[in-house]
């Protein structure tokens, strides 16, 4: 384990000092629906970047991730870069895991979002492990120029563990969490305030063993959602609510192939719903955009990466002009954002 390490923090090193650029590099990517395809940086200061997330706010993209020397290491701190059209400005430290009495844990996971109304939101985790983080929170009324300082949540409230939460049409947030600590369990938080207070809804029910953790919320209509998550068992899982994430029905494991690695999905405006994931059991590579128009039957419509190297942990969201925008990490050292056009890519239908 150790040697697997140092030679991984090498890799990291030497792509992050070269440039390197893998099979998966922008200029390789030609599908008509990619609008747009390229780094968010091309250098940073630190070795890794990993876990982005991605929100619109206030007519201006924002970005984060963590970054630091190595995953787990006390340096890690969530960086943010934002884009009002014309370009990614230089990333920026909002957070780090600097206690009251100078100790320091690594930051895991940024999760941000932003209501129809309020704050943009910006959730985080911080500790030594994913056994043992804890959740953390600041927001930004200033769509991601400033953030307040950060807080810690209730205890025993996570906030989103890698996916964004949904606003249901009562205003009511949803947001997809899990644990670690005693085997992988899937949780839903609730907040009828906007994200002032938040309430834990039981772990969800799972059958034969079947852990999970990771999850996105799709929409299907008023009342009826899906969870989507992340599994050991060389398969997506899922979980449906038919009363607005009241309840939920067991975990059960899905056709849909994943080497045990972050997903995310958006319910679009057209009814399909879009899926990224990497449809491997072996490897975090290729990394795919699927379609769907039930949640349960979908089909691979694009590749945004593939070949030698790691594209992994997408985030996805679409914008009120209808774009789909992706960030994911390439080989662990840089975010990718991508642009699609929805409506060009022409799969996803009832009847396909």
């Amino acid at each position: 384990m150790i040697a697997n390490r140092l030679v991984f923090r090498r890799m990291l090193s030497w792509i992050a000092e070269t440039g390197t650029r893998f099979s998966g590099s922008p200029e390789q990517q030609a599908d008509p629906a990619i609008l747009s395809d390229d780094f968010i940086f091309t250098s940073a200061p630190y070795a890794m970047s990993h876990a982005s997330t991605i929100a619109a706010s206030g007519g201006r993209l924002v970005a984060a991730w963590f970054g630091g020397s190595l995953e787990s290491r006390p340096d890690v701190g969530i960086q943010v870069s934002l884009n009002d059209g014309s370009g990614w400005s230089t990333p920026f430290e909002v957070a780090n895991g600097i206690q009251p009495d100078g100790s320091r844990y690594a930051c895991w996971n940024p999760v941000l979002f932003q209501p129809d109304s309020g704050p943009l939101m910006l959730f985080y985790k911080v500790g030594r492990n994913p056994r043992s983080w804890w959740g953390m929170y600041t927001e930004s009324t200033d769509h991601g120029q400033t953030w307040c300082t950060p807080g810690r949540l209730a205890e025993g409230i996570l906030g989103p563990v890698k996916n964004k939460p949904v606003q249901l049409p009562t205003g009511e947030l949803l947001s997809p969490s899990s644990t670690e600590h005693d085997n992988w369990r899937i949780h839903i938080e609730h907040s009828n305030n906007l994200g002032k207070s938040w309430t834990r809804i039981n772990p969800i029910e799972h059958d034969h063993g079947i852990a999970a953790i990771q999850p996105s919320i799709l929409t299907h209509g008023e009342n009826r959602l899906q969870l989507i998550c992340r599994s050991p068992h060389k398969r997506i899982a899922e979980s449906w609510s038919s009363d607005g994430g009241k309840t939920w029905s067991r975990l059960q494991l899905t056709p849909l192939k994943n080497p045990n690695s972050g997903t995310d999905a958006v319910s679009l405006a057209d009814g399909r719903q879009l899926l990224v994931y990497n449809p491997s059991t072996r490897r975090r590579t290729p990394l795919n955009v699927a379609l769907s128009h039930d949640g349960r039957h979908w089909q691979d419509c694009l590749v945004l990466a593939r070949g030698f190297g790691e594209y992994s942990y997408p985030a996805v969201i679409q914008t009120g002009d209808g774009l789909v925008h992706i960030t994911y990490s390439w080989n662990l050292s840089r975010i990718r954002h991508v642009v699609l056009d929805p409506e060009k890519l022409p799969c996803g239908y009832p009847g396909q």
